[in-house]
């Protein structure tokens, strides 16, 4: 029994110390590499940290990820409420509508934007040239940001938002429906309970955003990640591209500060629970208004942009010169989606393993460090993995796509991880002490008992982190060698010297290339389940 419980623990510690690892050294290289010039040790190269521009870069990225943050808050609390609570017709479409825009990449959505308010996008076939005109060149810089970024993070905060709704104990608000009706029940009962999960969204998005480079310099706005990525690609500058990411990293650190002190505990205790578990709101008479506001939203959020995206991708030649140019990029995505998304199921399975068990006094530590790589902006570890493996002896990895799998699977795994802790929870520890107290080992324990009572979670791991994977293009632009990028990457290059149908059909592509196997991956699901159901 003692070798068995070593086993266990060697796994699972040699699990955290991979991750751990492959996340810190990049970082660590990164930044004593930035301090040597000349081969002494010198701060020359953070002396333009102190500049004028540095003042403007950081206003500029917090204001983007401060507004960002808020609107996406607005508008996805009460999005998730009235999808999670209320008799709203048809809410499970909105869910899945307004997700839509988070599984493509950012710059994609920008790109649908502004296609809509071009010279032959719908502002200019309503109000005309002019208008469609003046509309454009507002939009270009922050309010095109400010769009776009909360257009496609806003679904974290409603899905969030949806997740704790259901967690709430039911006698709660029937206790205070008693006494008031239903809009003081939400203000004084609802959302101060769901409120962690709330905050937990603003930091996400706030995050997110503070790290995203591919919108701001779609639109020609300058911030944090924008500086770092130009110094690094543009003017191969290793050590201004370092001084430039480090506010990112100090920022990140602090929100996370922020993140541990006033969420501490209160994000394992999330117990995932069933729609019906809770009260339905009744919207009475004012039902159909609030079906024709989010129908609204719906249709100028999600419909249009992407609707014109279809129209302007032009005919079937047009998509056969988009695979003709950018076939291989489209294969060589899929694989790599499939292939981290697979190794990000198993080492997030053992990451929430030794999380959801509290193992050797680290579970903490590993949890915000899985956080903290996940939230760190794409250039920082971009430009840590290049520090860290562009070596002789290394370049088995760093000139292959390894370097890509490696920078999915460092800035990734908290999804899995996350998933898996919530589906843990879900288990009886009385399941696996009684096969342990049998004599079944831990290995059988965990292939035999426990991964097959948290499939839906690795499955839906998996579908997080093929997403995710697929989608990425700041780490993948950063660290992809000669041969080896992606769809997305392909698609952000050729934007500037490409007709729009062409670049049109590219992005149709992505979306497809997204959105047919995770479809056709539920419906498998689905129907297996119904299947189970019936026997």
């Amino acid at each position: 029994m003692g070798g068995l419980l070593k086993l266990k623990r060697v796994v699972l510690f040699f699990a955290v110390v991979c991750l751990a690892g492959l996340g810190l050294a990049p970082i660590l290289v990164m930044v004593s590499k930035s301090l040597i010039v000349n081969g002494q040790l010198s701060l020359a190269h953070y002396a333009s940290l102190l500049s004028p521009r540095t003042l403007i870069l950081l206003r500029q990225s917090l204001e983007l990820s401060c507004v960002t943050a808020l609107l996406a808050t607005a508008l996805g609390v009460p999005l998730g409420i009235l999808c999670a609570r209320t008799d709203l017709p048809l809410r499970s479409l909105w869910a899945v509508l307004f997700t839509l825009p988070f599984l493509l990449p950012p710059y994609i959505i920008a790109f649908c934007w502004s296609l809509m308010l071009g010279s032959q996008g719908f502002v200019a076939l309503l109000f005309g040239p002019a208008a469609s005109q003046a509309f454009s060149a507002w939009f270009v810089g922050f309010p095109g940001c400010v769009v776009t970024l909360a257009t496609t993070f806003m679904p974290i905060v409603m899905l969030l938002t949806m997740t704790y709704i259901r967690t709430i104990n039911p006698s709660l608000e029937e206790a205070a429906r008693l006494f008031a009706p239903w809009p003081p029940v939400l203000a004084k009962i609802t959302i101060p309970v769901i409120r962690p999960g709330i905050l937990l969204a603003v930091i996400l998005v706030f995050l997110l955003t503070l790290g995203e480079f591919s919108v701001p310099m779609f639109f020609r706005y300058d911030v944090f990640p924008v500086e770092s990525f130009i110094q690094f690609s543009a003017f191969y500058s290793f050590g201004a591209a370092t001084a430039a990411a480090i506010p990112l990293a100090v920022i990140t650190l602090l929100a996370l500060l922020v993140e541990r002190i006033f969420l501490l505990e209160k994000s394992y205790q999330l117990r995932p629970g069933h729609a019906e578990a809770g009260l339905v709101i009744r919207l009475g008479a004012s039902r159909w208004w609030f079906f024709a506001c989010v129908s609204l939203l719906g249709l100028l959020f999600v419909v249009l942009p992407l609707l014109v995206l279809l129209f302007h991708s032009g005919s079937f030649s047009t998509y056969y010169t988009a695979l003709s140019k950018a076939g291989d990029s489209l294969v060589r995505s899929l694989i790599y989606a499939t292939l981290g998304a697979s190794l990000l199921v198993v080492l997030g399975f053992l990451c929430g393993y030794f999380i959801h068990n509290r193992m050797l006094g680290l579970w903490r530590g590993m949890d915000t460090l899985t956080i903290f790589f996940f939230a760190l902006p794409s250039p920082v570890i971009g430009i840590g993995l290049i520090s860290l493996w562009n070596q002789p002896a290394t370049n088995f990895v760093y000139g292959t796509f390894l370097i890509i799998i490696l920078g999915y699977i460092i800035q990734y795994t908290a999804l899995t991880s996350r998933i898996t802790l919530s589906a843990l929870t879900l288990i009886p520890p009385s399941m696996e002490e009684a096969a342990r107290m049998v004599g079944a080992g831990w290995i059988r324990r965990m292939v035999l008992i426990v991964a097959p009572l948290v499939k839906r979670g690795l499955v839906a791991g998996w579908l997080v982190g093929y997403i995710f994977c697929l989608r990425d293009i700041g780490i993948t632009m950063m660290v992809y060698p000669p041969g080896n990028d992606t769809l997305p990457v392909r698609t952000f290059t050729l934007m500037a010297n490409n007709p729009t149908q062409l670049i049109a059909a590219l992005c149709a592509i992505m979306m497809a290339a997204t959105l047919v196997p995770l479809g056709a991956l539920c419906l498998f699901w689905k129907r297996k389940g119904v299947a189970h159901g019936a026997d």
